[in-house]
C-alpha cells in the first residue's frame, strides 16, 4: 500500500471515531438531528470538490445529494430542536431558542437552496470545467450575478432567499455557494465549536 493510501485510511478512521465519540450518549431527538447533520455533511463533502472542479461534475449526483440535504432541512430540521435539548452531548447553542426566528429562517433557506441546487444540477458549473470549453452563456452568468450568488451579510444572503424555481436558472456552483454559506452562517451562530 502506498503512503497516501495509508494516510487516507488513517484520516477516515479518525473521522469515524470522532463522529462516534460526538454521538456517544446521544439518544432520541438529539441523535436524530446529529444523524441528519452527518447526512448533510457527507453530501456537502461529496459536492464541494465537484463544484470546485476538482472532481468530475455529475448532474445526477448533484441532484441526489441536494435532495438528501433537502430532506433534512426546513421544518424537518427545526422539528429536531425542541426546547430543552441543548447541553451534552448536543452541539446546539442556547442561541437557537433565543433567536428561534433566525434559526428557522436559516433552516428554510437551506431547504430552498437545496431544492434550487437539485433543479439547477443540469446547468453545470459557471466555468465549463477542466476541458477549457469556456464559460456558460452570458445570460446564465448574468442571472447568477443578478440573483445574488454573492456573500453573506449578517448570516443572510444578500437579497434574502430566492425561490427554488428562480435558483433553477443559475449555474449549480452559484447555488451551491449560497447553500454552503447558509450552512456556515447557521454553524457560526448556533453550533458550539
Amino acid at each position: 500500500m502506498t503512503c497516501s493510501k495509508l494516510l487516507t485510511g488513517a484520516a477516515l478512521a479518525s473521522l469515524i471515531s470522532v463522529a462516534a465519540y460526538a454521538h456517544s450518549g446521544a439518544t432520541g431527538v438529539v441523535k436524530e438531528r446529529m444523524d441528519g447533520m452527518d447526512a448533510m455533511k457527507a453530501s456537502m463533502k461529496l459536492l464541494a470538490p465537484m463544484m470546485q472542479g476538482q472532481t468530475p461534475y455529475d448532474a445526477a449526483v448533484v441532484r441526489e445529494e441536494a435532495q438528501t440535504i433537502q430532506t433534512h432541512a426546513g421544518e424537518v430540521l427545526t422539528g429536531l430542536f425542541p426546547k430543552g435539548t441543548d447541553g451534552h452531548p448536543s452541539d446546539a447553542k442556547p442561541e437557537i431558542w433565543a433567536d428561534w426566528e433566525g434559526f428557522a429562517d436559516l433552516a428554510l433557506r437551506l431547504e430552498t437552496y437545496s431544492q434550487g441546487l437539485a433543479l439547477a444540477a443540469e446547468n453545470g458549473l459557471m466555468m465549463a470545467g477542466a476541458e477549457g470549453t469556456g464559460m456558460m452563456s452570458s445570460g446564465a452568468m448574468m442571472g447568477a450575478t443578478a440573483m445574488g450568488a454573492g456573500g453573506m451579510m449578517g448570516g443572510q444572503t444578500m437579497g434574502g432567499p430566492r425561490s427554488a424555481e428562480a435558483l433553477q436558472q443559475m449555474p449549480a456552483d452559484a447555488v451551491f455557494t449560497m447553500l454552503s454559506q447558509t450552512c456556515s452562517a447557521c454553524h457560526t451562530r448556533f453550533r458550539k465549536e
